[in-house]
């Protein structure tokens, strides 16, 4: 979770939400570490979890990221959990629960709901305070300068 922190903390600093995601293989390697980019490219789909999800995938040369585990910062929005099921990632692992958006206990379950045919293991919760702490000193920090977040 520390290195999604780290890549989290770039994101915000570029100006996106500060959100990162680490996806680790089998073996503990770091396959990929992406950050938001949403703003960055103007692309609504450009979530952390999807991008780091895409650079696994090409480093593997699959689809399927079987034996992988995903650190994200942020508990997942649906899309980005659809995406997680769709790459058959055995286990997630985020910081700050989401409770406008989160789709992994705080909204919804998508992660784990019984009609789907993948349910990676899910641990919420994880360095919880520092994650939510980055998103609340961003959130506050664009309202103070009058921007929309």
């Amino acid at each position: 979770m520390t290195a999604a922190l780290a890549v989290a903390r770039e994101a915000g600093a570029a100006g996106d939400v500060p959100v990162g995601a680490v996806v680790v293989g089998e073996d503990g390697t770091v396959l990929a570490r992406c950050g938001n980019r949403t703003r960055r490219d103007g692309d609504a789909t450009a979530h952390a979890e999807v991008l780091a999800i895409r650079a696994a995938g090409a480093i593997l040369g699959r689809a399927l990221l079987d034996g992988c585990t995903l650190h994200v910062t942020l508990e997942p929005c649906a899309m980005c959990a659809g995406a997680i099921v769709l790459a058959r990632l055995d286990r997630v692992v985020f910081g700050a629960w989401d409770d406008k958006a989160g789709m992994a206990g705080s909204v919804g379950d998508l992660l784990r709901h019984p009609r789907l045919n993948h349910r990676p293991e899910v641990a919420g919760g994880v360095l919880a305070d520092e994650c939510g702490q980055l998103l609340r000193a961003f959130f506050e920090s664009r309202r103070a300068d009058g921007v929309s977040a």
